[in-house]
C-alpha cells in the first residue's frame, strides 16, 4: 500500500500535459473546480499516482463536461454543491481507506448524457461479464443494451473524447440540436428519448422521438432494467449518479 504523500508527489505528473491536451482539443471541454479532500480520497483508494491521467483527473479536477456537456468524465467532485459526483462516490468506494476494497465490475469513469456508460476493466473482465482485457475501456450501449469493447486504456479513451473521433462513435445516438440540449442540462440530469433507444422506431428515425430533461440516475436505470430484461445479461453497477 501506497501513502497519499507518495501518490501525490512525485516526477513527471500528468496533469501539465493534459491541461495542455484540453485547451488545444478540437472538442470543448470544460474543467470543473475540484474539491481537493475528496479528490486525494479518490487517488488513495484507487491507489493510482498522480503521473497517470485518471490520478490527474482526480486530483486537478471536479470533473470534465466533453462536447458541450455531452460526455461527463468523473475526477475528485466539485467542491460546490450541484457539480458532479466525484469517482469515489460514483463508484461507491469505502467512506475510509480499504486495502482490500476494489470496484467488483471495474471502474465507473464517465456517463453521457443518454445513458451511455464507460467504464475501465478490472482485473478479470470475463467473470464480469464484460468484453475486452483487463484495463481497457468498456462502453456500455443505450441502444443495444450491452457492454461494447473499446480495446483503449483510459488515457488513450480521453484523448479519443478530445480528439473529435467520438463523432462517428455517436453516429445514431445524437439528433440535430442535442448540443444545444445537452448544454442546458443540470449536472444530475439527462435526455430521456422516447421511443427508447433500442427501439426499431428510435433507430429508424432518432429525429421524431420526444425527448426531455430527466434525472441521470433514471435514465440509468431504466436501461439496467430493460437490459436484464431483453438483453444478453444483466449489465451490473452502472454507477451510482
Amino acid at each position: 500500500m501506497r501513502e497519499i504523500d507518495e501518490l501525490v508527489h512525485g516526477d513527471d505528473p500528468a496533469w501539465p500535459e493534459l491541461r495542455e491536451m484540453l485547451s488545444v482539443g478540437s472538442v470543448p471541454a470544460q474543467v470543473l473546480s475540484s474539491d481537493v479532500d475528496e479528490g486525494r480520497r479518490c487517488l488513495l483508494q484507487m491507489q493510482v499516482t498522480a503521473r497517470s491521467v485518471l490520478g490527474a483527473l482526480a486530483l486537478n479536477t471536479g470533473g470534465l463536461l466533453v462536447d458541450h456537456g455531452w460526455v461527463r468524465v468523473f475526477g475528485g467532485g466539485s467542491e460546490t454543491g450541484g457539480g458532479l459526483p466525484s469517482l469515489a462516490q460514483v463508484n461507491r468506494f469505502p467512506a475510509d481507506f480499504d486495502p482490500v476494497w476494489h470496484p467488483a465490475t471495474g471502474l465507473i469513469v464517465g456517463h453521457d448524457v443518454v445513458g451511455g456508460v464507460f467504464a475501465l476493466n478490472g482485473g478479470d473482465p470475463a467473470a464480469a461479464g464484460r468484453p475486452g482485457a483487463p484495463g481497457q475501456m468498456t462502453y456500455f450501449a443505450p441502444d443495444t443494451l450491452e457492454w461494447e469493447a473499446m480495446e483503449m486504456g483510459h488515457s488513450g479513451w480521453l484523448s479519443w473524447l478530445l480528439s473529435g473521433r467520438s463523432e462517428m462513435f455517436y453516429d445514431g445516438l445524437r439528433w440535430p440540436g442535442w448540443r444545444e440540449e445537452a448544454a442546458a442540462l443540470a449536472f444530475t440530469q439527462g435526455i430521456s428519448v422516447y421511443p427508447f433507444l433500442w427501439s426499431e422506431e428510435a433507430q429508424a428515425d432518432l429525429a421524431a422521438t420526444s425527448r426531455r430533461p430527466a434525472p441521470m440516475r433514471e435514465i440509468i436505470g431504466v436501461a439496467a432494467d430493460f437490459a436484464r430484461q431483453m438483453g444478453p445479461s444483466d449489465p451490473g453497477f452502472l454507477g451510482d449518479v
